[in-house]
């Protein structure tokens, strides 16, 4: 059974990263056969109760399935060491729906494209998306997405969940990830309603999942986080306060 879980691990592994790689096309409009912005339009009233749905079916995976309450009871159906990895293929399932059924909004508040500005920007845009990833491994990339405790569980060894630290750029702002998120998002040349709407919904769902995911971190390190916290900003880099 060990190398049952490894292998489903490292599947999930690699369904997550193919759908990050999609989550670059389809917010960039590049390559992918289906972005954003692609296809025609319909009534806006329906693409934006559509589109709301499925922002938020990923919201409540990705926050439900993250707190401690939920992990205990799901323990009862999935095994611990193969418990990272069903949330990882849960999220990228819950990203694929959304590719999958999300509905252009045309309209344009900005475009720059073809220009030296939305050449600019575009570099930003894949800029934060390097932020993303390079955050994933400044911690545990291989942990956050489940492999190594898989792996763990494929040789016998007990896992050992990653200790505090604030490498890098978590000596700047505490979610570097979602910083880069951020960015990679609101930084394009062509701004069409339909992204301005995922743009916003998805700073306001960064902002909501963060403070939840920080009562997780203060409950599990206490002071140590709470110190971190009031020395470090949250989503914007910025200089770290005295008493560092």
């Amino acid at each position: 059974m060990n190398i049952v879980f490894f292998v489903y691990g490292v599947l999930c592994y690699l369904a997550f990263f193919l759908t990050f790689l999609y989550t670059i096309g389809f917010v960039g409009n590049f390559v992918v056969p289906k972005s954003m912005d692609s296809g025609a339009g319909g009534p806006l009233g329906e693409a934006l109760l559509i589109n709301g749905l499925l922002l938020a079916v990923f919201a409540i995976q990705h926050s439900v399935m993250a707190r401690k309450s939920f992990k205990q009871k799901w323990a009862r159906i999935v095994p611990p060491a193969i418990e990272r990895n069903t949330y990882v293929l849960f999220t990228s399932l819950a990203l694929c729906l959304l590719f999958w059924q999300w509905r252009p909004m045309g309209g344009v508040v900005w475009d720059v494209s073809n220009t030296m500005l939305g050449n600019i920007l575009i570099g930003v845009s894949l800029v934060g998306w390097l932020l993303v990833l390079v955050s994933t491994f400044l911690l545990d990339h291989f942990e956050l997405l489940g492999l190594k405790q898989a792996y763990a569980n494929l040789t016998g060894r007990e896992f050992q969940s990653s200790s505090f630290k604030t490498p890098g750029l978590y000596r700047f702002v505490r979610h570097p990830l979602y910083f880069g998120f951020t960015v990679a998002f609101w930084a394009t040349p062509i701004m069409t309603t339909g992204h301005l709407f995922f743009a916003v919904a998805t700073l306001g769902y960064t902002i909501v999942g963060t403070i939840l995911e920080e009562k997780d971190l203060v409950a599990a390190f206490g002071d140590e986080y709470r110190d971190y916290k009031s020395r470090v900003s949250m989503l914007v880099p910025l200089p770290r306060k005295s008493g560092d």
